[in-house]
């Protein structure tokens, strides 16, 4: 072929192309929109976004972005113009407005790996369908009566596993524990088992492709990643056939007190979409629990003073325990943990298992003179927020004891986190 038929054959593409950005230049130029740069066509910027840097800093590019444009910048990120907020106020916003002006809005990617049925990926009246069953399940008196008992359970397994004078890791022990505790929870699997252990191995090779390019190419993470969610899914498909066939011939365990039980007495969901609200509440639940266990064990390591605070405390309600004769933990001694949920804020704060949200405004916003056009990608970051000295003292270093009089930075902090307890 020829290099004039070469031109010839791209020519019309170049032109659409340029159509394009022109469109979405006058387009933008209605709009007061932040400053900002849009970077390359397509790729935009998030080559240099997803750049991994600490989890107790906001990265290179965030720091030069709002040092250059302000906390409130547009960008071109996941192929998307992109307006990007590290500004406290915005970020409250956007999440009390979720279902009026804005909506989730995660990569197509995400999706394709986790479902369509994921809450993740659902907007609207279906995800508060999810949302609500997931919240029913997990009820105050269910945790109440059976998960901390659980939660005291697998923490005395995981613990009685260790030997002495023999180094471990501490993620992955946690993963074993909330791997363990989810999978009780989700479909009474007991740890140790054959089939439990099988489906964490599937479990791991998944998450590998979760968290890689969306490359469905043979031998990359994402191909990986999608055959062991096939057998993932086709694993909970027969624990759900077993359970159906047992309620229809009236022979109930209950020892089967779990999410995949009450779903199939309790809500009118598919089969599809059975297999993806427990796949991704295994996600959810999983991910950011074993992350925030492993980051807890670093952060305090380097603080000797909580450490024996947090003794002291455990120690105390452990002697009231004993001379009550009792043995299990219950609620009022969760309530007693005090400075224990101190130690959970601060880890949660500097830690920033969440960094940021994907959402996309569903009308034109105008927020602080700015506009953000119906139809954009809206990221608050709640990590630079966290990490904003304007809002924290010293937002840098691990200080429990700021949750003890700071009550402002605490609902703060309870209102970035509300929204993400089961995925939102």
């Amino acid at each position: 072929m020829s290099y004039s038929e070469l031109v010839v054959l791209l020519l019309p593409s170049i032109l659409s192309l340029l159509l394009v950005f022109i469109l979405m230049q006058r387009k933008q130029a209605r709009f007061n929109l932040p400053p900002g740069n849009m970077g390359w066509p397509f790729i935009g910027e998030t080559i240099g976004y997803l750049k991994p840097y600490s989890a107790t800093s906001i990265g290179e590019f965030m720091e030069q972005h709002i040092s250059r444009y302000g906390k409130i910048y547009k960008s071109n990120l996941f192929g998307e113009p992109t307006i990007v907020s590290a500004d406290a106020g915005l970020n409250r916003f956007i999440l009390q407005s979720e279902g009026r002006l804005f909506e989730c809005s995660y990569p197509r990617s995400i999706g394709g790996i986790l479902g369509k049925w994921s809450m993740l990926v659902l907007v609207g009246d279906m995800h508060r369908n999810m949302r609500s069953i997931a919240l029913n399940f997990l009820s105050h008196a269910r945790l109440r009566s059976h998960l901390l008992t659980e939660v005291e359970k697998q923490t005395l397994l995981v613990l009685s596993s260790w030997k002495e004078n023999r180094t471990f890791s501490a993620q992955d022990e946690a993963k074993k524990f909330t791997f363990n505790l989810m999978a009780k929870h989700m479909m009474s699997l007991d740890p140790g088992e054959t089939e439990t252990e099988q489906l964490k191995k599937e479990y791991v090779t998944f998450m590998k492709g979760v968290v890689s390019a969306p490359l469905n190419f043979p031998g990359t993470p994402y191909r990986k990643a999608l055959k062991s969610r096939s057998i993932i899914l086709k694993f909970i498909e027969r624990k759900m056939e077993e359970r159906i066939a047992r309620l229809k011939e009236g022979v109930e365990n209950s020892e089967e007190d779990d999410l995949l039980g009450w779903v199939l007495k309790h809500s009118n969901l598919s089969t599809e979409q059975i297999l993806d609200l427990i796949l991704s509440l295994l996600f959810a639940g999983h991910e950011t629990s074993s992350v925030s266990i492993a980051l807890a064990i670093y952060f305090l390591q380097a603080c000797p003073v909580a450490i024996q605070q947090l003794k002291e405390e455990h120690i105390e309600i452990s002697r009231a325990k004993k001379q009550s004769g009792e043995m299990e933990m219950n609620w009022d001694d969760y309530k007693k943990m005090e400075f224990t949920q101190c130690v959970i804020n601060e880890t949660l704060r500097l830690g920033n298992v969440v960094r940021f949200l994907h959402r996309k405004a569903v009308r034109d916003v105008r927020y602080k003179g700015y506009d953000i056009p119906r139809g954009w990608k809206v990221l608050p970051v709640i990590s630079a927020v966290h990490l904003d000295s304007t809002v924290f003292d010293q937002p840098q270093h691990f200080n429990p004891w700021r949750w003890q009089v700071s009550r402002t930075a605490f609902k703060l902090l309870q209102t970035c986190f509300f929204f993400l307890t089961f995925l939102k």
